[in-house]
């Protein structure tokens, strides 16, 4: 029970990473703020749980405000926050930068790294209260190993959280607290799509020539987030089968 006693908000929970790390952190013994845009997901995956310590929010990772109301929720509902694993993200419409839309740019970059902005701005200030808290951010070996065509706004945006993951890591430290981000491997969630043509290629970017299972990576994820990892912070945590080192 690695979360005992501890509250946790997810987002990106409707689905795939999110809502398997969900999973994961209830059995763990966590109470859980959970957040997406899909209400209806969201709803069901809290009665699969049931276990009485849950709350949703549906909202959009660009609006501060819902940053505002998963910590405000999570104080009131169960007196405290202590950790928060913030998974939303979108991929954008892809293709070469010249052609991308500067609307295409500013949704993904907006969703994906000022979300984790307006999150760490508004969890960071409850943690402080308690001298302590764990946040882990979802990040990508795209734009940090690996340059995919196409993908130029997703690529700025994960790169982005790896940088603001340090810098807060380097400013929190000192008062308890730890920031780290996760780098997954593909891993066949929704976002992956169900192309066996594509799987086949991103499987050979891997050292293991597979994709992850979303539990392989909700593990890495419930490790950041519990004390078995107090002494890890301002990690670029890849748990990406390989992919970082496979030139093959």
């Amino acid at each position: 029970m690695r979360l005992v006693d501890k509250t946790v908000i997810i987002t990106g929970a409707s689905s795939g990473i999110g809502s398997t790390t969900a999973r994961l952190c209830a059995k763990e013994g966590a109470a859980l703020v959970l957040g997406a845009r899909r209400k209806a997901l969201l709803d069901d995956l809290a009665h699969e749980i049931d276990n009485g310590r849950i709350v949703i929010l549906q909202g959009d990772a660009k609006d501060e405000r819902f940053a505002i109301e998963l910590v405000e929720l999570g104080k009131k509902q169960f007196g405290a926050v202590d950790a928060g694993f913030y998974n939303c993200g979108i991929l954008g419409d892809l293709g070469p930068i010249p052609e991308m839309s500067e609307k295409n740019w500013r949704d993904v970059l907006d969703t994906n790294l000022t979300g984790a902005f307006f999150a760490a701005k508004h969890l960071l200030p409850a943690m402080r209260e308690r001298k302590r808290g764990s946040i882990v951010f979802t990040s990508s070996f795209v734009g940090n190993t690996i340059g995919l065509p196409g993908m130029g706004a997703y690529a700025a945006s994960k790169a982005g959280i790896v940088g603001l993951t340090k810098v807060l890591a380097a400013e929190h430290g000192a008062e308890g607290i730890r920031v780290n981000a996760i780098l997954p491997g593909g891993t066949r969630t929704e976002m992956a799509g169900n192309d066996p043509a594509f799987h086949e290629f991103v499987e050979n970017l891997h050292a293991l020539k597979r994709m992850a299972e979303p539990d392989e990576i909700a593990q890495a994820a419930l490790f950041l987030l519990s004390d078995q990892a107090s002494f890890v912070t301002g990690s670029a945590f890849f748990v990406d089968g390989g992919n970082s080192i496979c030139k093959t």
